[in-house]
């Protein structure tokens, strides 16, 4: 399914500009305490799985930049992914990306839906702009997925000749993300004493990316299996040589000498 998008009276003239130094970046809370959580999970599977390398920048309510009709323009996605940014000096924090300028386009925005009325899907084509038609017309981002955590919905959308795609899950309900080589879908069960709807990666062959704690309960696992062998490995020894022990001493007891029969 394509989204009809009602066309703005003159197409927005974007360009890519350094944000000003005194310009006030919002600061608005996130929507619910899920929020942070749903993102870091997202972040933790791909840097515990060795999918993020130092050129690429993933962020969390973090501004995203554009100059629209000569108006500085901010978003900041729920979660987003850039594959690769320049460099900035050692010790500088960034507070903002402006694609194109700061780096390469961003690929990937998430939202995650909000009691808000059509936020994360709004098509306003004028100021303050929607989310949708943001990431679509302005920044023109290939993927967007939105994410109700409480019913929970996914829906993916890929641009295609500049509008956004709905895209159809897999029989296990995910979606594949080109710009990862990933399937994205929802699992339901515990993450740091909290259970919830979470949104997880899976690679081509279907095997789900670990979180770190769940790769760091997998190799204490191991560690206890290997504890657990090394033990019976000692009590396997001990009866042997307990064996062999009572074996000598009966051959001396009938006067046979048992070093002389090895």
């Amino acid at each position: 399914m394509v989204l009809q998008i009602p066309s703005a009276k003159t197409d927005p003239i974007v360009t890519w500009e350094a944000l000003p130094p005194d310009f006030v970046l919002p600061d608005d809370p996130v929507e619910n305490i899920q929020q942070p959580p749903l993102a870091a999970a997202l972040t933790d599977a791909l840097g515990a799985n060795g999918h993020i390398q130092p050129e690429m920048l993933i962020g969390s309510n973090f501004g995203l930049v554009a100059t629209v009709n000569k108006k500085t323009v901010v978003k900041a996605p729920d979660w987003f992914y850039v594959p690769q940014v320049h460099s900035i000096a050692e010790g500088t924090i960034r507070r903002s990306y402006t694609p194109n300028l700061d780096g390469a386009p961003v690929a990937i925005a998430m939202e995650f839906l909000s009691q808000e009325e059509g936020g994360e899907l709004s098509v306003r084509s004028t100021p303050p702009y929607g989310k949708l038609y943001f990431y679509e017309q302005i920044l023109q981002v290939p993927t967007y997925v939105t994410y109700d955590p409480y019913e929970p919905s996914l829906e993916v959308r890929c641009l295609q000749n500049r509008r956004y795609a709905m895209q159809e899950a897999d029989e296990q309900r995910r979606v594949w993300i080109p710009e990862l080589n990933l399937f994205l879908g929802i699992w339901s069960g515990e993450r740091l004493r909290q259970t919830a709807n979470w949104l997880r990666w899976w690679d081509a062959s279907g095997n789900l990316l670990l979180w770190s704690a769940e790769q760091a309960d997998q190799e204490r696992q191991r560690a206890d299996q290997e504890r657990q062998r090394a033990d019976q490995e000692r009590q396997r020894a001990d009866q042997e040589r307990q064996r062999a022990e009572t074996l000598a001493a009966e051959l001396r007891k009938l006067g046979v000498d048992p070093d002389r029969l090895t």
